[in-house]
């Protein structure tokens, strides 16, 4: 199954797609060029920000959580005004924020890595009700943040190992004994990076420098995938008024000229219709 081009504006680097489900909107961000990004029947819009965003949630209608560089934002849709909510290391001048998503109980899971990607220099954090703990160190690029529709389990990865991870989460949200190895690319030359759950259980997980999607069942097993015109795809994100359609971020960071002038669709936002339902995104409780 093949992606048509959603919007045609080529983001350096794409990630954090976010159907908002009361708004009925996709936002996403571009990274390096620091931007939020939507995309309404009205048209285009994006706005600015003087660090690097990469990923949000919905707190209502009007407002949306945003992780960065140095902390979570609140944000307001209409105004585009944010206030800071909390730093997330913010005293670290090598570390960004990079992957995210809201968890079923309304906390918000968040991954940092180094700019260059320095090894093990990033964490997965967890934001819950005004409070942030680090739930994992030594991370090198953390990806694949996402929830499985009953509730109970948490899966996420880390890129620079090739390793797709499923734990046990309480009813709380937070993480109940070991993570357990849930699918291992490194051996095949893949690379996870952003995943989303859809409403049966299955996951979906983009792979950098593969151009697609790439779907496994709930015990691991491959079921199939959506290609897009980018290699680099990050991220996927169900949406549309029936959450049928997939959305999906890529960027072109890292590609040369005669790369890039072969594969326009670099960094470009993607929609497909999988054939299946997602989830709805889960509200983030402050």
């Amino acid at each position: 199954m093949s992606a048509l081009v959603f919007d045609a504006r080529a983001c350096a680097l794409g990630e954090g797609p976010l159907w908002h489900p009361e708004r009925n909107q996709l936002f996403w961000f571009d990274i390096l060029d620091r931007k939020l990004l939507t995309r309404t029947d009205d048209g285009q819009q994006d706005w600015s920000w003087d660090e690097a965003v990469s990923a949000a949630g919905w707190i209502d209608r009007d407002t949306l959580f945003v992780a960065g560089e140095s902390g979570f934002w609140r944000f307001e849709i209409a105004t585009g005004a944010r206030e800071k909510l909390l730093d997330l290391e913010a005293e670290s001048p090598i570390t960004r924020s990079n992957d995210g998503r809201a968890d079923p109980v309304g906390g918000f899971w968040i991954g940092t890595m180094g700019w260059n990607a320095e090894e093990a220099a990033g964490a997965i954090y967890r934001y819950f009700r005004g409070e942030v703990r680090k739930l994992y160190q030594d991370v090198t690029i953390p990806n694949a943040t996402c929830f499985s529709p009953d509730g109970m389990w948490a899966y996420f990865a880390d890129t620079g190992t090739g390793i797709l991870w499923k734990q046990h989460i309480d009813r709380a949200g937070w993480p109940s004994g070991k993570a357990e190895v849930f699918v291992d690319f490194s051996g095949v030359g893949l690379n996870p990076d952003g995943a989303v759950c859809d409403a049966q259980g299955n996951v979906w997980v983009a792979q950098w420098g593969a151009g697609r999607v790439a779907c496994h069942a709930p015990d691991g097993t491959f079921l199939g995938e959506v290609t897009c015109g980018a290699t680099r795809t990050t991220c996927p994100a169900f949406g549309g008024p029936d959450l049928d359609r997939m959305f999906v971020t890529s960027a072109h960071d890292g590609l040369d000229d005669a790369t890039r002038a072969h594969q326009p669709g670099a960094g470009l936002t993607w929609v497909a219709v999988p054939g299946v339902t997602g989830q709805r995104e889960h509200r983030v409780v402050l």
